[in-house]
């Protein structure tokens, strides 16, 4: 399939497989749900009966007292007890095998295709790390919010959309499932384009 090139006016062959997939919502709910799931620390913790400070003898004798019977002060109905079902560390990690990945990004991408939120250029610089000339920029492809794709890193360019409120920057090798979905509109350049065909082949 061919994709319009914005600036040259040219076109950018690339692969049905990568860029024309049918959109599978579930498989990319699975995906970007364990992607999350993966982020979280997972170190809540807190103290059950046998974690917290106290005596374990039993505070009264059983029968006789003519109060409640009751075997230890660590008890979770008692004042600085212990919790009933205390929380634990815990590791959230949901399993994606590499197909399934590939396979949500390859959705992602194309339905964005279809929906025209990824707009391809020549390439993506700045003379300076100046926000006003890359708000300039991004105002001319019609863009105002949204994620900035490039080949590799580039010190200007971060510079400049860091302090652009919803515009963030990201080298292609490291876009996820959540970065892509989660933006409005995507510019990103022909070589990055190309990076992302090859590594979702």
């Amino acid at each position: 399939m061919k994709v319009k090139v914005q600036g040259n006016g040219g076109t950018l062959e690339l692969a049905d497989a990568t860029f024309g997939a049918a959109f599978n919502e579930p498989l990319v709910h699975q995906v970007v749900t364990a992607y999350l799931a993966g982020g979280r620390a997972g170190t809540k913790a807190q103290k059950n009966r046998s974690d917290v400070s106290g005596s374990g003898k039993k505070p009264w004798k059983q029968k006789g007292t003519g109060r409640a019977r009751v075997g230890s002060i660590r008890s979770p109905i008692w004042v600085g007890g212990g919790r009933t079902f205390a929380a634990r560390p815990r590791d959230f990690e949901q399993k994606v095998n590499r197909k399934m990945y590939r396979g949500a990004m390859r959705s992602v991408l194309s339905e964005l295709l279809r929906q025209e939120r990824l707009v391809v250029t020549p390439e993506f610089s700045l003379a300076a790390p100046k926000t006003k000339e890359l708000r300039v920029k991004l105002e001319g492809l019609g863009f105002t919010t949204g994620l900035i794709i490039v080949e590799a890193f580039d010190m200007k360019l971060w510079l400049a959309a860091r302090n652009l409120p919803n515009v963030d920057v990201l080298e292609a090798q490291l876009i996820d499932p959540v970065s892509l979905v989660g933006a409005g509109k995507i510019v990103i350049t022909a070589a990055a384009l190309k990076m992302v065909e090859e590594r979702l082949k």
